[in-house]
């Protein structure tokens, strides 16, 4: 994760000199907005990805002399089956559909989004017990 941990850091670095060169010389808030929004997304990122090596260490991808048969095996594990997905979005679709017709159906469009994906991050939360 060191590569892409940089690779976001200098996506970030960008968006933060463009970002601090328009709100300069433009003034204007709009395009600021984007662009401050556009740094701490891409620092974010990066921040996890650091993390992420921080905590998990050098993989093989990361260094220069590494093997792809060091890393066979599983890649990780991936549910054969799932409500959640068309629920969450049944969920979205309904929330898009509550800005055109009216905050009710944005509000059960949003319960509906919510359930969805609170079920996708916790169906398998006690998989590993």
């Amino acid at each position: 994760m060191k590569t892409e941990a940089w690779l976001f850091a200098g996506v970030a670095g960008f968006f933060l000199v463009t970002g601090v060169g328009y709100a300069w010389f433009s003034q204007e808030p709009a395009g600021t907005a984007a662009l401050t929004v556009c740094f701490l997304m891409a620092g974010l990122i990066a921040l996890f990805f650091t993390r992420k090596y921080r905590l998990g260490g050098s993989r093989p991808e990361d260094r220069k002399n590494g093997e792809v048969a060091e890393r066979v095996g599983a890649l990780d594990f991936f549910p054969p089956r799932s409500a959640y997905p068309p629920v969450t979005a049944l969920g979205a679709a309904v929330a898009a559909l509550g800005v055109v017709y009216g905050l009710w159906l944005f509000v059960i469009g949003l319960g509906v989004l919510g359930a969805g994906v609170v079920g996708m991050v916790f169906e398998y939360a006690h998989r590993g017990e």
